[in-house]
């Protein structure tokens, strides 16, 4: 693992079990966690490849997985990632960091057909690496494919900052949107999907 990540160093002890614990309880009151995946579902075609960057407990790569998806889920907490392996049998559950991924040393060797970095990711990631995960994360997605990400823009990373680091990563951005439900981008949003592609 490279630097430490700021999921590790901006949050309190026992952050990772109270988020696990938080999903599982949205989840058995119904709440509605699927979005981010419906969202890419639309984006590829029935039965692609998805890489769930930074997974989490593995809401989204479940939620792809049950519409017929082939989903490798990756995150740096192996705490996430034993919830993940524990509540969403199915995907492929990986730990390791997106700035230095390389699925094919871990006998994932094929390209995907899109990405997602949901949750926040680009906020969590180890502070200086932003270029470096997008870099890691594209290399892993077929050319044309989309690689799309989605945080608060009110926190660490600005979209200024945001945009510096997708163009120096080689990606251009396609379309930008308030919510994983497409409502219009505008400046007073305080949340941003960023479709991105290979430049």
């Amino acid at each position: 693992m490279g630097k430490p990540t700021r999921w590790v160093t901006d949050t309190k002890d026992g952050h990772s079990n109270w988020y696990i614990e938080r999903f599982r309880e949205m989840a058995a009151d119904g709440t509605d966690l699927g979005g981010e995946a419906r969202l890419i579902d639309a984006m590829v075609p029935p039965k692609s490849r998805v890489l769930d960057a930074g997974c989490g407990p593995g809401r989204v790569s479940a939620v792809l997985h049950h519409r017929g998806h082939t989903v490798v889920g990756v995150d740096a907490d192996p705490t996430l990632v034993a919830a993940a392996q524990t509540d969403h049998p199915g995907p492929t559950w990986v730990v390791a960091d997106l700035a230095e991924l390389d699925l094919a040393s871990l006998d994932e060797p094929e390209p995907f057909d899109a990405a997602v970095l949901a949750g926040n990711v680009m906020l969590f990631i180890a502070p200086d690496t932003e270029v470096d995960v997008l870099k890691s994360v594209a290399r892993h997605v077929k050319e044309g494919g989309p690689i799309v990400t989605g945080f608060h823009t009110n926190r660490d990373l600005s979209l200024n900052a945001f945009d510096a680091a997708v163009a120096a990563a080689g990606l251009d951005i396609e379309h930008r949107f308030a919510t994983w439900d497409l409502r219009a981008w505008t400046p007073a949003a305080d949340f941003a999907v960023t479709v991105l592609r290979h430049a």
